[in-house]
């Protein structure tokens, strides 16, 4: 656990981090992407950490990956890449620095060491985790593997390198559905998200699709009356649902997507009333990008995502603590199951 009292201490040292308006006012231009969400005087307590965070990624050749869930202060303030959990995985392979701070969850900072071993990859804190990645083992993928002999093992990405490991190939909410269509054999064991594994199997209906009993803490909240109610309060609302969501919710909204996919039909779409059924923060990150769409409730918010903040970063590549490890033999393995989704997932979108 992160000693917060003493990381304070010893960045205090270093930068100035007091809240100031002058600064915050010198830096309108970052200000400008997320002043809808975030007030002036929020502000000038952020940029300090803002302009310290970016002055460090050029001293130490570093650039910054978030997950869409991140809070606009990082989405807009520091990170380099933003995207869902498939674009960050290929931009992993792709960047040039020499050091990744990974702003998700654990899960993710370890699949950027796998694609990238001879990069120092930074996870701000490492108690940022994944109900996801934690409901599944390899021993788990064994069981499964027994109970439906040759057939073949989709893992969701939010899994540990280990289970990856285990598993035939990967998928992300993004490409699940065009994964497992064209896995061989009839049937498919999907892990670890129930829930999507069952809105995946409605729209392959040529495969029969078989789950592991996993879900995120977030999505599972959600439930078909709150979309129904939401509904009646305001008639013409255009609903937009994470496939982790149950099917009877998801069954419920207009479109159903990735986090990449409800961004594009946001923007496609430009409802003048949009409910996002899914992490708090992805309304928040593209509420300046489309002023024109009031963005109502309910969300759910992942504790996890939210475990990394500013201070954490700036903390991170100060130190340059918190590099995220994988025992080589794992990562091979790993390895091959994220390389053979993302040559399936550009092969099938070629």
């Amino acid at each position: 656990m992160l000693d917060l009292t003493a990381i304070r201490d010893e960045l205090q040292a270093h930068y100035d981090l007091k809240p100031s308006l002058e600064l915050a006012e010198s830096m309108s231009d970052i200000h400008a992407r997320m002043d809808r969400v975030v007030p002036l005087p929020d502000w000038a307590v952020a940029a300090p950490y803002v302009a310290a965070i970016n002055r460090l990624k050029q001293e130490r050749n570093a650039v910054i990956l978030a997950h869409n869930y991140m809070t606009p202060d990082i989405y807009h303030g520091v990170a380099d890449v933003v995207g869902d959990s498939l674009a960050l995985a290929i931009e992993a392979t792709k960047v040039k620095a020499d050091v990744i701070v990974q702003c998700g969850v654990h899960f993710m900072a370890e699949t950027s060491k796998i694609l990238s071993p001879e990069k120092t990859v930074l996870m701000p804190d490492m108690e940022a985790g994944c109900s996801l990645a934690e409901s599944i083992t390899a021993e788990g993928i064994a069981e499964m593997r027994a109970r439906y002999p040759g057939a073949a093992v989709v893992s969701y990405v939010n899994t540990t390198a280990e289970v990856k490991a285990a598993s035939d190939i990967c998928c992300t909410s993004a490409n699940a559905a065009q994964i497992v269509g064209a896995m061989e054999g009839d049937t498919v064991i999907m892990t670890p998200d129930k829930y999507l594994a069952q809105n995946v199997a409605k729209q392959v209906p040529h495969k029969r699709v078989v789950w592991w009993d996993g879900r995120c803490i977030v999505h599972e909240r959600f439930t078909p009356q709150d979309l129904r109610d939401f509904r009646s309060w305001h008639p013409d609302l255009k609903i937009i649902a994470h496939p982790e969501c149950p099917p009877d919710v998801v069954a419920e909204a207009d479109f159903a997507g990735s986090t990449a996919g409800i961004l594009e039909w946001v923007g496609r779409e430009r409802p003048a009333q949009a409910m996002l059924v899914t992490e708090c923060s992805m309304a928040s990150n593209i509420s300046d990008a489309h002023p024109e769409v009031d963005f109502l409730g309910p969300c759910n918010m992942c504790p996890y995502m939210k475990k990394i903040t500013l201070e954490k970063i700036l903390w991170s590549l100060h130190s340059m603590t918190g590099a995220v490890e994988v025992d080589p033999a794992i990562a091979a393995d790993a390895r091959r199951s994220v390389e053979r989704m993302i040559a399936l997932s550009q092969k099938l979108a070629a």
